[in-house]
């Protein structure tokens, strides 16, 4: 009897993956090369639109922001002082500040201060035209003579005379153009309001207050 010989059916191997070409493997590592480059490119794109749109805000809001300019009065010092019960004749001189803190100059028109007790004029003093550079304070010194001539007879002058201190107030208000870049004019008015107490005894300022 012919033996029977034992054997077991093994499954045949898989055949191995087709190994990638050199060319292939070249092509893939462009395409990857590429897209990394187009990620990086738009990142640097996003972040240039973010800096200009920061830049220009704050160029915006800083250089190109037009602020209105302020007038107040210095140091006043006496030269004259009289007075009566009923009249006083004073002269000071003073400065008239101009303060611009923008990013171009103010240019403005001639004015006048006019000087006032309890709301009649007393005085007036001219401004002629000029200009405030940029981010400076411009000082026109003027001499002023104050008097009681045209004051109505119904004023409580006589009192405040007695009491020592005589109250002035002071206005003025100066139309102009600020300048930007040397083609952007903004106009702007810019107003002094100013107080001022003498004291006719000692014959000097006490109190000098600008709003």
């Amino acid at each position: 009897m012919a033996e029977r010989t034992n054997h077991q059916d093994y499954p045949l191997a898989p055949a191995k993956a087709h190994p990638r070409s050199d060319e292939e493997s070249n092509n893939l590592s462009s395409d990857e090369l590429r897209r990394k480059k187009r990620i990086k490119l738009a990142i640097y794109i996003v972040a240039f639109a973010v800096f200009q749109v920061i830049v220009i805000t704050a160029f915006a809001l800083t250089i190109m922001k037009v602020k209105t300019p302020k007038v107040r009065l210095g140091t006043v010092a006496l030269s004259n002082v009289n007075t009566s019960n009923q009249s006083f004749d004073i002269s000071f001189t003073t400065q008239v500040r101009i303060k611009n803190t923008n990013f171009g100059p103010y240019k403005y028109d001639a004015t006048n201060a006019t000087f006032t007790y309890q709301g009649e004029a007393v005085g007036q003093v001219n401004i002629p035209k000029s200009k405030a550079g940029m981010r400076s304070t411009k000082k026109v010194s003027v001499t002023v003579n104050v008097n009681s001539n045209a004051l109505p007879s119904t004023s409580n002058l006589g009192s405040d005379l007695g009491s020592g201190v005589l109250t002035l107030s002071s206005h003025a208000k100066l139309s102009g153009k600020v300048e930007l870049m040397f083609v952007m004019k903004k106009k702007k008015s810019a107003e002094m309001s100013c107080t001022m107490s003498i004291n006719v005894s000692t014959k000097a300022v006490q109190d000098l207050t600008c709003e």
